[in-house]
């Protein structure tokens, strides 16, 4: 079972690397970063690289599409040829994936015309411009279109181990959880706008890294 993962300048690291390290412990599972062209792609914040294996062009198939967001999808919705490729992986898939605003590459596609799609709460808008319809919830499945979103950056560790119970069932998808010791308890109840406190959000208002 062949997963690839695209890699562009200004990927989010963790969109990547968390359904990876879940959907890698898959039975048979063989897993491919992929890029323009292979070698070492730098991530939103410009300190951390992942290596591509392959480029887009080497890559005729796979099993499990996974497409990352981040600040760099959007040089990727006006490429054409990527586009293209990521609807001719679609139409040989089991499932297709996205994390985060990886779901506007999807949309941009054409593979969300009309349907539902999780996506960060801040690319609703722009998600919903490209022909999907956004919902807030944290992963949703469209099985007959072998389609899966997640909202942003840390669901996609859900995804992935939704999608495992899926792929090799729930006791295989439960001992990569154990695995991982994925048992979140976080410090603060501040991970969506219902919940957030408005300082939090000014604070990201005014720039979080400024």
């Amino acid at each position: 079972m062949r997963i690839v993962i695209p890699l562009f300048d200004g990927f989010t690291a963790l969109d990547a690397v968390g359904p990876y390290e879940v959907l890698k412990m898959l039975p048979g599972a063989e897993t491919v970063f992929a890029a323009e062209t292979a070698g070492p792609v730098r991530d939103s914040a410009k300190t951390l690289a992942l290596t591509a294996d392959a480029a887009f062009g080497d890559i005729t198939a796979c099993d499990v599409l996974v497409v990352p967001g981040g600040r760099g999808v959007r040089d990727f919705l006006t490429d054409p040829g990527l586009l293209d490729w990521v609807r001719r992986m679609h139409a040989t898939t089991t499932w297709t994936t996205s994390v985060c605003t990886g779901s506007l590459a999807l949309a941009a596609a054409g593979l969300l015309d009309g349907l539902t799609a999780a996506s960060h709460w801040s690319a609703a808008e722009d998600l919903n411009e490209l022909g999907a319809v956004y919902t807030g919830e944290r992963v949703v499945f469209h099985d007959e279109q072998r389609i899966v979103t997640s909202a942003g950056v840390s669901s996609g560790i859900d995804m992935a181990l939704a999608l495992a119970g899926r792929i090799a069932g729930r006791t295989t998808a439960e001992a990569i959880q154990l695995m991982i010791e994925y048992d979140p308890q976080p410090p603060f109840d501040a991970g969506s706008l219902d919940k957030a406190p408005q300082a939090a959000k000014d604070l990201l208002t005014a720039g979080l890294n400024r």
